[in-house]
């Protein structure tokens, strides 16, 4: 189903407040929604939220043969589904472009950017190796689900442990938590997506973290993946209107500011979570 279109006096009302720097929800023009994390009983389950858009994230692991092209490599898939809870936009069983798009960029930025070290999934060599599948739910349309669905896939990966495995001669044993320690995927380093929304109105400055009523009245968005790094990862640019150079590298360095940010948020909820768990290793 089509979105509805925002009525006249809304599209008017919400370029002057863009003129003047002002954001329906009080934001500045570069301030996000503060992003929340909540973490469920199970390792590799994560609850993110940005405002009122939400998204729960979770990894799961199961060993199997690998490729014969791929041998020495772990393998991840990732899946995105928008349920008709999130807005009634969405049709059950159909795919969107919104969906479709979000799960190419979740592909793009969490597996083909080597986040994950593949090899470090390997268990014997061209015999048995690791599938993670990352699940990605979205809840509640709000606006800008990409980055919250970003954010909230990282996070599953990071928070997700392993089980411990031991190769005795042909055999393959997998021992449980309470048996031995599950161990932590080797992440290599920790994207994050910022989108930006540009306006038919040069004079309108673009918007950072757009609301659903922005997002459908921009002309085009542009969504940036890096690490705290400054290493760019994905720059995928849909539509709108042409930026020059200059303006792109200045959002270029306001995302990486707010990487850094996200960086020390993820890993301070991370670190509280793990305190409050109690793992007990007969």
């Amino acid at each position: 189903m089509r979105p509805p279109s925002p009525s006249i006096p809304e599209k008017e009302f919400v370029y002057e407040a863009l003129k003047q720097s002002l954001r329906l929800d009080g934001r500045d023009l570069l301030d996000i929604r503060t992003p929340s994390l909540t973490f469920g009983p199970e390792l590799g389950w994560v609850e993110c939220a940005y405002g009122k858009t939400r998204v729960i994230a979770y990894v799961e692991a199961k060993m199997i043969k690998p490729p014969p092209e791929r041998p020495l490599e772990g393998i991840i898939t990732i899946h995105s589904e928008i349920s008709p809870m999130a807005s009634v936009d969405y049709e059950l069983g159909r795919p969107s472009e919104e969906e479709v798009m979000i799960t190419r960029m979740l592909d793009k930025i969490l597996r083909r950017s080597d986040a994950i070290d593949k090899e470090s999934l390997c268990v014997v060599a061209g015999q048995r190796v690791w599938h993670l599948r990352l699940t990605v739910h979205c809840l509640a349309d709000a606006g800008n689900m990409l980055d919250c669905a970003c954010l909230a896939g990282i996070v599953a990966f990071k928070h997700f442990r392993k089980p411990e495995v031991e190769v005795v001669g042909d055999e393959v044993i997998v021992h449980q938590a309470s048996e031995r320690a599950p161990m932590p995927l080797a992440i290599h380093h920790m994207p994050f997506c910022v989108t930006f929304a540009f306006f038919p109105d040069p004079s309108i400055r673009p918007v950072i973290d757009p609301s659903l009523l922005e997002q459908r009245l921009s002309t085009g968005l542009m969504s940036i993946a890096l690490n705290a790094q400054r290493e760019i990862c994905v720059l995928q640019k849909a539509g709108g209107v042409p930026t020059p150079p200059d303006e792109i590298l200045r959002l270029i360095n306001v995302a990486v500011t707010l990487a850094k940010d996200l960086d020390k948020l993820v890993e301070r909820r991370l670190r509280e979570d793990w305190d409050g768990r109690k793992i007990e290793v007969v």
